[in-house]
């Protein structure tokens, strides 16, 4: 079989799927990805015109705040000639209660896409389950996909590769961590997570994580010791350690998790050529100093450029 038949089978594979986490996508079907945002890129970096969703529209779904997945989406869907309709929580029936099977299959007959952002992922699955177009999870409470696959372009940039080279997450197990872990075995990635007690990622995640982990000879480290976790690591990561809708234990997350702040002191444990990402918006001094988040190792605007262009490809595999 030759490379070129293999493409054209992760291409027709990938057509119509739904794109909700990473436990329905290959090692191969995520690398091809990877690569078709790195062609994607290119093209608009040479100002080529790429046009493979002409007449096509991205209904997106917003039941939280959002800078960087509306304007990246919103942007990505014109460079590639279509549409993106912008709908928040007050702006449908689905706000005011009207069953998800509903508006699935009431969106499927208007758009060729929907994209959402909110907080339950089973309400992404159940809609999922119900539209006949594809369906693309922009951030739920237990999973940010589109961010981790930005995450892994940018360190495949910078790196110039991805296998055998170690990430190390430090701050609160969400739906970044939750992510990452799945994620990083099929790309090959040494995964360590540091929390404190009591705020680990999610249970039935990490027992996924750790048999990807051993199907694929990778490392997974779950552990309460920053230093630890970042030790010799290529990549320090972290995140704002009260999510949206947790800002009510802003104050009690603050004092838990005040040994957490990756700071210069932490990052002296990392190789000395480590690279810092976070998903961004940051707090300066808290879960991250501003020496590092602003310093030579960090490459977060290079990151948050990058949403831009694996949704594109995420879009034109699924849609085009």
């Amino acid at each position: 079989m030759t490379n070129s038949t293999v493409v054209s089978g992760l291409q027709a594979g990938l057509k119509g799927r739904d794109f909700i986490d990473f436990t329905d996508y290959t090692p191969d079907e995520l690398q091809y990805l990877i690569k078709l945002a790195e062609e994607i890129k290119h093209k608009q970096k040479s100002g080529e015109v790429y046009h493979p969703l002409a007449g096509k529209t991205l209904g997106m779904f917003f039941t939280k705040a959002s800078t960087r997945t509306r304007v990246s989406f919103e942007v990505g869907m014109f460079q590639l000639g279509g549409h993106a309709l912008f709908l928040s929580g007050n702006d449908t029936q689905i706000g005011r209660g009207e069953p998800i099977p509903d508006t699935a299959q009431v969106m499927s007959r208007y758009v060729d896409g929907i994209m959402i952002r909110t907080f339950s992922h089973e309400n992404v699955r159940e809609l999922a389950e119900y539209a006949t177009v594809p369906v693309v999870n922009a951030l739920t409470d237990l999973h940010h996909p589109c961010q981790v696959m930005a995450d892994i372009l940018t360190l495949k940039e910078h790196k110039g590769r991805l296998e055998g080279l170690t990430v190390a997450y430090v701050g609160d197990g969400n739906n970044m961590a939750n992510s990452w872990i799945q994620a990083a075995p099929k790309f090959g990635l040494h995964m360590r997570v540091a929390t404190p007690p009591g705020y680990e990622c999610d249970a039935a995640v990490v027992e996924e994580a750790k048999q990807l982990a051993q199907q694929f000879g990778t490392e997974l480290m779950l552990t309460n010791d920053p230093v630890a976790a970042v030790k010799n690591a290529d990549l320090i990561y972290t995140d704002v350690w009260a999510s949206m809708g947790q800002e009510a234990e802003q104050a009690e997350r603050v004092r838990k998790f005040a040994d957490f702040q990756v700071n210069e002191a932490l990052a002296q444990h990392a190789k000395s050529d480590f690279l810092f990402m976070h998903c961004l918006p940051a707090h300066r001094g808290e879960e991250v100093s501003a020496g590092v988040i602003d310093g030579p190792h960090s490459v977060i605007f290079d990151e948050a450029e990058n949403r831009l262009h694996v949704q594109k490809a995420i879009l034109v595999a699924t849609m085009a």
